[in-house]
């Protein structure tokens, strides 16, 4: 016969509630402690960690009034679990305060993706400060129904914070529903595989949108060719595109507290529409003309691609009137200039998924972008990531290598090329410029060259009145121009690995030759052609700056060096013509900005003429080590008038102040006196010109108005016995800062500044 239970003893009621007591201070501490749990461990939710305990120590409450004598085991089990569960707590935070990752927290807040189980993640809100930082996640507290895994019987709803606690069945639920989702992604990236293939099958199950590369034969859709030995496949066809997910409402109100999502006023968007179309394009041809320009005309411009909007406004900065910028709210264009591109940057920065067209254009934008404080985000850093989606969509091949790939449009081969070649032009000068290996070998690519035509393709079907309001005059000529500076591009190409690769072998005076004959045949414009306009004329000396730097490139370092097989009777001299042949193109770049200052045409200038200076500022200095002091004077005439060319573009550009400064130390280490008795001060050289001024007469009457005493110049200012100082001040600078690749050492001490 069964005993009837026993009454609940008085002890066992002490017990229950002393466990709900502990449960609540348990509970109260881990909703102090949620957000930092969730930071580390996204996946452990509240409902997880803390019902298993609570619902045990309803049940062990209930239990121990009708078993008296598993009660006393059971209250110590509780007592050892509740200890337990405390030290692991404590842990979890610390753990927690170590490594936490906000950046996994959910960012919902609707009741909707509340669960009813213990195995769904409890909403979380983030707010937004107003400068843009995310602020803490809170956990709203929330009350869920749970349920018992080992009776399956139903318990009334807990309100729960966090807790490190789980049952094994937990463990197995979350196991399963990892499985689950991960097969889902499994399928989807299976399906990824199915759309490439079909694709370059030719059998494409929908229209593509997305360009995409097949690789070379050590790719994975080598196997297709394996399969198919009787038909060559197209390496560039397009994928199907897939929908994005929406910006969640944080990284909205990230953009917006940017100010991202807030264009510039009507007026002010033409207007730097235009300076982009009229400056920028020619230069850069990366961008569809006429689908901008039919946004614009539609008054849906907020509709564009917002990275590439903010990417073109912010170049095309440099290029507007002082009214502009006034009444956006900026003092100067360089403030103007620095907020936009930190807005491109943002969108930059969320643009997950992106077009990687669209990527690749904002990337070669915003590669004209210098800061001293912005290290990391230098021309090299945008340029290196152009050039990766550059190679990524195969845009460095031709896509009818084998044979006519009609999977591509005439319009999109024409982009594909001036994305490439502009990649490639940027690529060649900078490397020039920052003294760093090209990222591109022309061995791996065989897109063809691009021609005018290219250019033109985006801007034909343009209504008059629309071409006449936003497109320069004479466009047609300006494509050509575009082309010119591809083709010296490329010979700058070859004259860095022959002249200024680290493990360089010297040249055959035969491989001297027959490059300097290729760089000889480069056509130029006519820089003195009738009836071009000021802007179609300052690019045509622009073309001639590039050429002149090319030839400084190609030939100073063999006033020193020499071809290996060159023979050693006639060495000297010809090393001596080697040296008059880049004093001369030094000498006529500063004829051609001679021109430029006495045209007007300086307010032309653009992000790359301040480098395109440098190479003769070098070699003028190199001269000055001259016996002659008449050269030495000539020389330092020469590098005066470069820099009050680098005082104007400073005002724009802030990589003309960097230069400015170095060669300022330079001249003063050169000539001690040069500081004192020339003024090179800012007060002293703007004092001499005119206000807003860039004229001829008046950069030559400021170097004129500060005259050198002739004993500088003299062999004989320094003492007679003090070779080992002339030496010294001369000689070891001359040779630390132009030895034949000062175009790329120097820039050590510029990365520092």
């Amino acid at each position: 016969m069964v005993s009837p239970l026993p009454q609940k003893p008085r002890w066992s009621s002490f017990l229950g509630n002393w466990i709900f007591d502990k449960s609540k201070q348990v509970r109260a501490e881990c909703r102090l402690h949620q957000r930092t749990i969730l930071g580390c461990r996204p996946a452990i939710t509240a409902p997880q960690l803390l019902v298993k305990p609570a619902a045990s120590a309803r049940f062990g409450a209930a239990w121990l009034s009708r078993a008296p004598l598993a009660s006393v085991v059971l209250k110590t089990a509780l007592t050892v679990s509740l200890k337990s569960f405390g030290r692991r707590t404590q842990k979890a935070r610390r753990e927690a305060v170590e490594r936490r990752d906000p950046d996994h927290i959910p960012a919902s807040d609707s009741a909707e993706n509340r669960a009813s189980d213990h195995e769904s993640n409890p909403s979380i809100e983030i707010s937004n400060r107003p400068n843009g930082q995310y602020n803490a996640a809170t956990v709203p507290c929330s009350s869920y129904r749970t349920h018992d895994g080992e009776g399956g019987g139903s318990h009334d709803a807990i309100e729960v914070g966090t807790s490190s606690f789980q049952q094994p069945q937990s463990r197995y639920t979350r196991d399963t529903t990892v499985r689950v989702e991960s097969e889902g992604d499994i399928e989807n990236e299976e399906r990824s595989g199915v759309e490439i293939a079909t694709a370059a099958l030719g059998q494409p199950q929908e229209n593509g949108q997305i360009p995409f590369y097949t690789g070379g034969q050590t790719g994975p859709t080598y196997a297709l060719d394996i399969c198919s030995p009787e038909k060559s496949l197209p390496r560039h066809f397009l994928i199907p595109s897939h929908a994005r997910f929406p910006l969640s409402d944080a990284d909205q109100g990230y953009l917006q507290a940017k100010g991202v999502l807030t264009l510039p006023g009507k007026k002010s968007c033409e207007s730097l529409l235009r300076a982009y179309l009229h400056h920028v394009h020619p230069l850069m041809p990366i961008i569809e003309v006429d689908t901008i320009l039919e946004f614009q005309q539609n008054g849906r411009l907020h509709e564009y691609n917002l990275l590439l909007l903010w990417s073109i406004f912010f170049v095309a900065v440099n290029f507007v009137s002082r009214t502009v910028y006034e009444q956006e709210g900026y003092k100067s264009r360089k403030e103007m200039k620095a907020s936009l591109y930190s807005r491109a940057k943002c969108m930059y920065a969320v643009g997950e998924g992106m077009d990687k067209i669209v990527l690749l254009q904002s990337s070669l934008l915003m590669g004209f972008w210098l800061s001293e404080l912005d290290e990391h985000m230098q021309p090299l850093y945008w340029t290196g990531i152009a050039i990766n989606l550059c190679q990524m969509l195969g845009l460095h091949r031709n896509p009818d290598s084998s044979k006519f790939n009609c999977n591509i449009t005439d319009r999109q081969r024409s982009l594909w090329r001036r994305l490439w070649w502009s990649s490639f032009y940027r690529d060649r000068w900078l490397s020039l410029s920052f003294g760093r290996p090209s990222r591109i070998d022309l061995n791996d690519c065989d897109t063809p060259m691009p021609t005018a035509t290219d250019l033109l393709v985006d801007v034909g079907g343009l209504p008059e009145g629309i071409s006449a309001g936003f497109l320069p005059a004479g466009f047609p000529g300006l494509a050509s121009y575009w082309v010119t500076l591809i083709v010296l591009s490329k010979q700058l190409g070859a004259v860095i690995t022959m002249n200024y690769q680290t493990l360089k072998s010297r040249p055959t005076i035969q491989q001297f030759e027959s490059r300097e004959a290729e760089i000889l045949r480069c056509t130029l414009p006519d820089q003195y052609q009738a009836g071009l306009t000021d802007l179609a004329r300052f690019h045509s000396l622009h073309v001639h700056l590039h050429y002149q730097a090319l030839l400084i490139a190609f030939y100073r370092p063999y006033g020193t060096d020499f071809p290996i097989d060159l023979d050693p009777v006639v060495r000297r001299d010809w090393q001596h013509r080697m040296r008059l042949r880049a004093g001369d193109a030094a000498s006529k770049t500063n004829d051609i900005i001679d021109v430029l200052a006495e045209d007007n045409l300086l307010e032309y200038a653009g992000p790359m003429t301040p480098s395109l200076l440098v190479p003769a500022m070098q070699t003028h200095l190199l001269f000055y080590r001259s016996a002659d002091s008449l050269t030495k004077r000539l020389r330092l005439h020469k590098l005066e008038m470069c820099m009050l060319i680098m005082e104007e573009l400073q005002k724009v550009y802030t990589v003309a102040s960097i230069y400015r400064g170095i060669f300022r130390k330079a001249m003063e280490q050169i000539c001690p006196f040069y500081q004192a008795t020339t003024a090179i001060s800012d007060q002293g050289m703007s004092s001499a010109r005119t206000t807003n001024t860039s004229g001829r007469d008046s950069i030559v009457n400021a170097a004129a108005a500060h005259q050198l005493p002739e004993a500088v110049f003299d062999n004989n200012y320094l003492p007679a016995n003090s070779s080992e100082q002339r030496n010294e001040l001369l000689g070891d600078f001359m040779d630390s800062l132009m030895d034949e690749t000062s175009v790329f050492n120097f820039w050590e001490t510029w990365n520092r500044m």
